[in-house]
């Protein structure tokens, strides 16, 4: 990435740094098309014994250091039948099925209100710009809703049952703070899945992190092509 400056975790005072492979931890200032942009390199997750301000610590800073839009990625386990591994999926809305919120408490005035609006938390605009860089790029980009599962354990066939009798075409251990605490500061979200494991019960192969990284590693061209058509559509 041009002009790009990395700072570890680390090195910010109060930052969190992740604990799991495959999350490096650190935070790249750029410059894309004229402008200023974040790359997180890495998050912490709920699993890891992190308290809900702390999952959601990196996404509050970027947004108060001026980002008005914001996209989400993460590795997820695939439910509907129309996935495999190796898919790119634009998440269109989510199922909390953590029971965790970080707006849970007496709510901070100054980041937004009480009650926030749920009916668009991946921005419409945001999801329409995805889709532009995905035909753009040639990088096929399917659509789906994702259900958050708290972890670290991988979900259990009636789970994903269940998920995917609620509407669900994805699953994982993330993302849905940090588009709750975003979508609460007014930032437009939009947030992208690579499937990379069938979930519990659709496959019989059991679940690991090694496929999960493995899977990733593969993926890495095409969510990278995505994204170098993606970046300069959402800063114009």
């Amino acid at each position: 990435m041009p002009e790009a400056i990395e700072l570890p975790y680390t090195d910010i005072p109060g930052f969190p740094t992740p604990r799991v492979e495959g999350h490096s931890g650190s935070l790249v200032s750029a410059i894309v098309a004229d402008h200023p942009v974040l790359v997180f390199a890495g998050r912490v997750h709920t699993y890891e014994g992190w308290e809900m301000n702390e999952v959601v610590f990196g996404v509050r800073t970027a947004a108060m250091a001026g980002c008005r839009t914001i996209v989400l990625t993460n590795a997820a386990g695939g439910v509907g039948t129309h996935l495999e591994p190796g898919d790119l999926v634009m998440i269109t809305d989510h199922l909390n099925l953590a029971g965790r919120t970080p707006l849970l408490g007496p709510n901070d005035d100054r980041l937004g209100p009480r009650f926030p609006d749920q009916t668009t938390v991946y921005t419409p605009r945001v999801r329409d710009v995805i889709r532009e860089a995905a035909s753009a790029s040639g990088v096929q980009v399917k659509e789906g809703v994702y259900a958050w599962f708290l972890g670290p354990t991988y979900e259990t066939p009636a789970e994903v049952r269940m998920a995917g009798a609620l509407g669900a075409d994805l699953v994982g251990m993330s993302t849905v703070p940090e588009a709750i605490a975003l979508r609460h500061m007014g930032v437009d979200v939009g947030g992208i899945s690579l499937v990379t494991n069938l979930a519990a019960g659709i496959s019989d192969t059991p679940l690991s992190h090694d496929e999960v990284t493995e899977t990733a590693t593969q993926a890495r061209e095409r969510f990278t092509a995505l994204l170098d058509d993606l970046l300069p559509r959402l800063v114009s």
